[in-house]
């Protein structure tokens, strides 16, 4: 199944020269940070997520998923508060069609 995938603004501290990448499917929420070296990644399976917290500023968003296992939460910023949302949404819908309820809308790619 395809993934939607969402580059943090490059304009953001800390994201300028390696923006971080979050990348949702239907199994699972992955973000992706790079360094020079090597890469950070970080994935939480659907059924593990146990919060979303957005955190919205003036343009971009700070996005914080906690998994039900306990482990260090996921945090990304330099989001947009559109592409924060939309997050948010596919992670509750794919939660939801895992319990039998209807599946989130066909995922498309974004970037900012």
């Amino acid at each position: 199944m395809p993934s939607d995938i969402f580059h943090a603004s490059r304009w953001t501290s800390g994201n300028f020269l390696f923006p971080t990448v979050i990348e949702v499917t239907d199994k699972s929420v992955m973000r992706r940070k790079r360094c020079w070296f090597n890469v950070d990644e970080m994935s939480i399976t659907i059924s593990k997520v146990a919060s979303i917290h957005i955190q919205t500023g003036f343009i971009w968003s700070k996005i914080l998923i906690e998994s039900s296992g306990g482990s260090d939460p996921m945090e990304s910023h330099g989001h947009t508060k559109a592409d924060a949302r939309r997050i948010k949404d596919l992670i509750e819908g794919y939660q939801q069609a895992a319990h039998g309820g209807p599946a989130p809308d066909s995922p498309t790619s974004s970037s900012s």
